[in-house]
C-alpha cells in the first residue's frame, strides 16, 4: 500500500518528482532538461533517448523473468492462449522484422483496426520497436471512420484481422478496410490476422494481389533478433483520435518518454500493483486511450500479468466476466461505470455462483460514476473488502490524473478524490477564478508527462480547443465540483450540464437520483429545448426485472428526484426503454437521446452496438409525448 509521501515529494518539487518517477524506467540517455514548457507546448525529459518495446519486454526478459506470463488471452468463443514475456518479445520482433520488409521505417505512420486479439498489442510493440507511429482505430468503427483516419495521417501500412467476434457474429473487418481503402492512396500495403476464417458465417475474405499479405505468412521467414530502435523521449509514439466539435477527428499525439513515464507509475501506484503476484485485468478495448495505456503499455512497463478478452460481458452468458475473474484468479478488475450499472440491473443477488475472493482492488474508468453504482461494485463484486479506485482522465492526459491511492486516500463513493501527486488542477468558475466549495470547470494548472503534445498536423486547432477557454490553462470540456473536505466529483462534460430556468443541473447527478431508487437498473438524462425554461429535463429508465413501466411509476421517479435533488431537477418527462444506446465500448450515447428528445434527425450512428434500440426509444418516446 502507498502513503502520504508521493504527496509530500511532488509537493516540494513538482518537475524533480516525474524526474524520478522516470528513472524506473530505462534510458540509453538520461535527459538534459526535466521539463521545457513554453505555453500551450511542453517537452519533457529533453535530450533523453529510450525504446517502449524495450522496456515493455526485452528488460524483463533480461531480468530473468521471460517465463512470467504477460497476457492471459481469451477469446469470445471461448479459446484460450497464455502468452509469456519471452514469447511476447519473439513475436514482436518478428512481426517488427516483417513490418521493416515492407518498407516501414522510423517516423512512419502504422494503421491498426483489430479485434482484441494477441496480435494487436503485437502490433503496437513492433511499431514503437522499430519507430514507426502507430494510429489504433477501435474495431467497430465504420469505413468511412477508418478512411478519415488513414488519410489523416497519412499511414503507409494497415494492419487488420479477416474479422472479429462480437455476441456470437462476425465483425467483417477485413471488408469494412476493404471499403476503406478505396480512397486512401497513402497505404501500400496491408497485413491480414486470421481470426474468423472458416467460421460460420464468416464472409469471404478478398485478398489484394501484391497490397495484401496474411500475418501468419508474412512474419514465418522472419526472425526473432529486432534491436531497438534509440528513440528520442519527445518522438512520436502514437496517434489516437478522438471525436471533437466538428466533423473531423482529432489526431491526438502521443510522444515517447514523459507518457511511458506517466503510464506506468500511475498503472504501478493507482493500483498498488504488485507484478510477482497479481492478475490485473482491465475489460476495455485497445481502440480508446484505456487500453493503450492500461492495457498495452502501463502494464507492460510494469511487468505485469494481464488479461484480455475478446468479447462483452454478457456473452454466452450473463456470468462470463466473473468465470474470467475466477479462472485466472484476476486480482484487480478495472471497467467501466456502464458495465457495472448493466450488472446491476440484473438482480440483487447477481452474481450468484462465481468465487471473486481473488479480487482485491477495483477500478473505474471512462464517466464518473454515481455513488450507487461504487456502492453495488464494492459490495456485490468486491465483498465490501477492496477498495475501490475512480479514475479521471481522457485520451488528450494519456494517464489517470485524478484518483485515490489505496493507503493514502480516504474514500468517498463516487468521488475520484484528489489530483495525484505531481499533477496540478483546480475548478474554476465562468471568469477563471478557483472555486474552493462548488461547481465549475476542471482545468488543469501545468504541464504533466503523458499530456498530448498537440493536434496531428493542426497546432493552432490544439491551442484553440484546450488552452484558449481560460488562458495559461488546459481545460477539455469536462465539469466538477469541489466539497467541503477539498474532494473532486466530477460531474460530466459541461455540455452535459443542463440549465433549467437560468439553474444549472448535472445530468449525472440526476441520473444518480434515478438510479437511487430501488426500482432503477440504468438512468440517461438530456437537456431538450424548452420554450418556458429554456431546457427541459428528459430521462431515459431502465427498470429493474419486475417493474411495471407505467405513469405512475414515472411520477413516483419525478418525485424521487425533486426530492434528492431539489424541484428544479424534476425530470419533465420519463421515458421507459428496455435498454440505452451504447457504443460498442459500453458508453451511452448521450448525442442521440438528444437527438430523440428534441425530434431532430440522428447523426452518425455507426458506432452503435444495437441500432435497433434507437428505434425503440422513438416510439416510446413518441408515445409519451401523445400522453401528455
Amino acid at each position: 500500500m502507498t502513503d502520504t509521501s508521493l504527496y509530500d515529494a511532488a509537493a516540494q518539487d513538482w518537475s524533480g518528482f516525474w524526474a524520478k518517477q522516470a528513472l524506473a524506467l530505462d534510458w540509453y540517455r538520461e535527459w538534459d532538461t526535466i521539463v521545457d514548457w513554453e505555453l500551450p507546448f511542453a517537452k519533457w525529459f529533453v535530450g533523453g533517448s529510450l525504446n517502449v518495446s524495450y522496456n515493455c519486454l526485452d528488460r524483463h526478459v533480461d531480468a530473468g523473468r521471460g517465463e512470467q506470463v504477460a497476457f492471459h488471452w481469451e477469446g469470445e468463443p471461448g479459446d484460450t492462449r497464455t502468452i509469456t514475456y519471452a514469447q511476447l518479445l519473439a513475436d514482436v520482433s518478428r512481426f517488427a522484422n516483417a513490418l521493416k520488409g515492407l518498407g516501414v521505417r522510423r517516423g512512419d505512420r502504422v494503421a491498426i483496426y483489430m479485434p482484441m486479439i494477441p496480435e494487436l498489442p503485437v502490433a503496437m510493440l513492433a511499431c514503437a520497436r522499430i519507430g514507426a507511429a502507430h494510429s489504433v482505430v477501435f474495431g467497430g468503427f465504420s469505413a468511412d471512420a477508418l478512411g478519415g483516419r488513414i488519410n489523416d495521417a497519412q499511414a503507409k501500412v494497415l494492419i487488420t484481422a479477416d474479422g472479429g467476434w462480437r455476441r456470437g457474429a462476425v465483425v467483417p473487418l477485413k471488408a469494412n478496410a476493404d471499403a476503406a481503402l478505396e480512397d486512401t492512396p497513402s497505404i501500400e500495403h496491408v497485413v491480414v490476422a486470421r481470426r474468423t476464417s472458416g467460421a460460420q458465417g464468416a464472409p469471404d475474405v478478398e485478398m489484394v494481389e501484391g497490397r495484401d499479405r496474411w500475418w501468419d505468412e508474412l512474419v514465418a521467414g522472419a526472425g526473432t533478433d529486432c534491436p531497438p530502435e534509440r528513440m528520442d523521449s519527445e518522438d512520436l509514439l502514437y496517434l489516437l483520435y478522438t471525436s471533437g466539435t466538428t466533423a473531423k477527428p482529432k489526431g491526438i499525439m502521443h510522444t515517447t518518454g514523459g507518457y511511458l513515464t506517466q503510464v506506468a507509475f500511475t498503472h504501478r501506484y493507482v493500483f498498488d500493483l504488485h507484478p510477482e503476484t497479481d492478475v490485473y485485468w482491465c475489460a476495455a478495448d485497445i481502440g480508446w486511450v484505456t487500453g493503450h495505456s492500461y492495457i498495452v503499455y502501463g502494464p507492460l512497463a510494469n511487468g505485469a500479468t494481464s488479461v484480455m478478452y475478446e468479447g462483452t460481458p454478457d456473452h454466452p452468458g450473463k456470468d462470463r466476466w466473473w468465470s474470467i475473474v475466477e479462472r485466472y484468479g484476476v486480482t484487480i478488475l478495472y471497467t467501466a461505470p456502464t458495465a457495472i450499472r448493466t450488472f446491476m440491473k440484473w438482480g440483487s443477488t447477481y452474481p450468484e455462483s462465481k468465487e471473486l475472493s481473488s479480487l482485491r482492488l477495483l477500478g473505474t474508468v471512462g464517466e464518473p460514476i454515481n455513488p450507487e453504482a461504487w456502492v453495488w461494485y464494492w459490495q456485490h463484486i468486491g465483498g465490501g473488502r477492496c477498495p475501490v479506485v475512480d479514475t479521471w482522465w481522457q485520451t488528450e492526459t494519456g494517464a489517470i490524473m485524478i484518483s485515490p491511492l489505496p493507503g493514502a486516500t480516504v474514500l468517498k463513493p463516487g468521488s475520484a478524490t484528489f489530483p495525484l501527486p505531481g499533477i496540478g488542477a483546480e475548478v474554476v468558475d465562468d471568469r477563471g477564478d478557483g472555486v474552493k466549495e462548488g461547481g465549475g470547470y476542471l482545468t488543469l494548472t501545468r504541464p504533466w508527462p503523458a499530456m498530448l503534445r498537440g493536434i496531428y498536423g493542426d497546432p493552432e486547432r490544439y491551442r484553440q480547443t484546450y488552452w484558449s477557454r481560460f488562458p495559461g490553462r488546459y481545460f477539455a470540456g469536462d465539469g466538477a465540483r469541489v466539497d467541503e473536505d477539498g474532494y473532486f466529483w466530477l460531474m460530466g462534460r459541461v455540455d452535459d450540464v443542463m440549465n433549467i430556468a437560468g439553474h444549472r443541473v448535472s445530468t449525472t447527478e440526476v441520473e444518480s437520483a434515478l438510479v437511487d431508487h430501488p426500482s432503477v437498473a440504468e438512468a440517461a438524462v438530456v437537456g431538450a429545448k424548452d420554450e418556458t425554461t429554456g431546457q427541459a429535463i428528459i430521462a431515459f429508465v431502465t427498470l429493474k426485472a419486475g417493474q411495471e413501466a407505467d405513469r405512475a411509476h414515472g411520477e413516483a421517479l419525478r418525485a424521487h428526484v425533486a426530492a434528492k435533488i431539489g424541484p428544479i431537477a424534476r425530470p419533465k418527462t420519463v421515458i421507459f426503454t428496455d435498454d440505452l444506446p451504447k457504443t460498442r465500448s459500453g458508453k451511452i450515447m448521450r448525442r442521440l437521446l438528444r437527438d430523440v428528445a428534441e425530434g431532430r434527425d440522428l447523426g452518425d450512428t455507426t458506432t452503435l452496438a444495437d441500432a435497433a434500440v434507437v428505434d425503440e426509444i422513438r416510439r416510446r418516446a413518441g408515445a409519451s409525448a401523445d400522453e401528455e
